[in-house]
């Protein structure tokens, strides 16, 4: 663990610490990034707390507790002293995150703290106000809310959501053979599917998607974490394109055309372009609903950010892209490929291209052909969809035109319905969150990381 970790959990006892209890570091390998970003004397002002969202759900105990401090005075913000921290939950490249609850007691979130003199140390200032540039934007069912944004004299603190589940990669290898059965990998693909999906609409590529970024909320859905090596494009906002179905129909043959998606993936049940509107909806009785399916002459709307590259060198290794690790530049179909790898890890136990060391699975992605273990027996449509998705050659790559729309259409994710996935009921709901306990007892090796 870094000294200035050390260092900044001593300041934050100095406010207000009721246990030094820390979380064990249970990450394969950490996300890293080669970009070094100048700041000007400028940042402070864009890492002021923000504004309260304007449609904050009533039933939110956190948005109630921060409206109750924010009602004593128009200008009070929330604090440093107004928290106290309980528990560190785990560490990152340039942060650590703790458990924090008001002094009242009446809301816990999950703090993620960065050190203002570590950040400028280590050039990482960019990577932080990024994060929390892209927080401000985010509102989402899947993706997490920022309640406030403390710019203390020696640290930043944002405030998000606590997810009681801790996250995928903890929780797989809690499974039988540490994998997923295929309801839950099809449960939780499609709703990181369609956090990627918003986040594109956005002009946001995600670029460090694996089960330690997938948080498990209290009520078993997903919460998509860690925005510090996203990529926000400010120049080249998304176009939404009108793309004719009949393009897609079963009955045409796949275009020659390497930048036009294949065709075979129209058997989606219910289909929901852009998280917002659905195209076909899903309260049609099921007599009439196959009838459409072989139909589908509508328009679909669909967004993707394909203006914006990067050359830049990030990630986590065994989820990099090919074209990341040749550093020919890469755009939001990046995002695609780790969904390609996230869905062999999570049902196999493994992802596919590891070698014996980093440089070993470098030279593996860009060169080693996609293999499948001979166990556990996974769909035949699985693992169609992982071999479009980890297609070396991003152009060619599913997603990379027609975006999560091709994606959904995928005949893995036959049945499901696209406008009710928060209605879904989950594979997994944690147990309520105690206090007293540390980390799950039946599991001493892998305790939960409260993120």
């Amino acid at each position: 663990m870094e000294p200035w970790l050390d260092d900044l959990t001593d300041d934050l006892q100095s406010l207000s610490f009721a246990s030094s209890t820390t979380a064990a570091d249970i990450k394969r390998s950490t996300s890293f990034s080669s970009e070094t970003t100048t700041i000007t004397a400028s940042t402070s002002s864009h890492l002021l707390p923000p504004t309260t969202k304007p449609h904050a759900p009533s039933s939110d105990p956190r948005w109630a507790a921060i409206h109750r401090i924010r009602s004593e005075s128009p200008s009070r913000r929330i604090l440093p002293s107004d928290l106290r921290f309980t528990r560190r939950l785990g560490a990152g490249d340039i942060s650590s995150v703790y458990l924090a609850e008001l002094n009242d007691a009446s809301a816990m979130f999950a703090a993620k703290v960065m050190d203002k003199k570590e950040l400028a140390s280590r050039s990482k200032e960019g990577r932080a106000r990024t994060e929390r540039e892209i927080l401000e934007l985010l509102d989402h069912p899947f993706l997490p809310t920022l309640y406030a944004a403390i710019d203390a004299p020696k640290w930043l603190c944002l405030l998000t959501e606590f997810c009681t589940g801790g996250d995928l990669h903890v929780l797989r290898q809690r499974h039988p053979n540490k994998r997923f059965p295929e309801p839950a990998v099809r449960f939780y693909a499609s709703e990181v599917l369609v956090a990627l999906e918003y986040l594109h609409m956005l002009g946001i590529v995600y670029r460090d998607l694996k089960p330690e970024n997938v948080l498990v909320r209290s009520d078993g859905h997903i919460m998509l974490t860690d925005f510090d090596l996203s990529l926000k494009c400010d120049d080249s906002t998304p176009t939404a394109q009108i793309m004719s179905t009949d393009q897609k129909s079963p009955h045409i043959a796949p275009p020659k055309d390497p930048h036009i998606e294949h065709s075979q993936f129209t058997s989606s049940k219910c289909i929901l372009p852009n998280c917002i509107v659905p195209a076909v909806s899903c309260f049609h009785p099921k007599r009439k609903r196959k009838k459409k399916q072989m139909q589908r002459n509508g328009p679909e709307f669909v967004t993707e950010p394909i203006d914006i590259r990067s050359m830049s060198f990030v990630g986590t290794h065994e989820y990099l892209a090919p074209e990341i690790v040749s550093g020919e530049g890469h755009g939001s179909s990046v995002d695609w490929w780790t969904l390609g790898i996230f869905i062999f890890e999570l049902f196999y136990g493994v992802t596919p291209f590891r070698g014996m060391d980093n440089e070993l699975t470098l030279a593996n992605i860009v060169a080693r052909a996609l293999e499948f273990p001979k166990e556990p027996n996974v769909p035949a449509t699985a693992k169609d969809l992982i071999s479009q998705l980890l297609v070396k050659d991003p152009a060619r790559r599913l997603g990379s035109t027609l975006g999560a729309s091709a994606i959904k259409h995928h005949p893995f994710f036959q049945g499901v319905s696209w406008a009710l996935l928060r209605c879904t009921t989950p594979p997994f709901v944690p147990p309520p969150y105690s206090k007293e306990a540390v980390s799950d007892q039946s599991c001493p090796e892998t305790p939960i990381e409260y993120y």
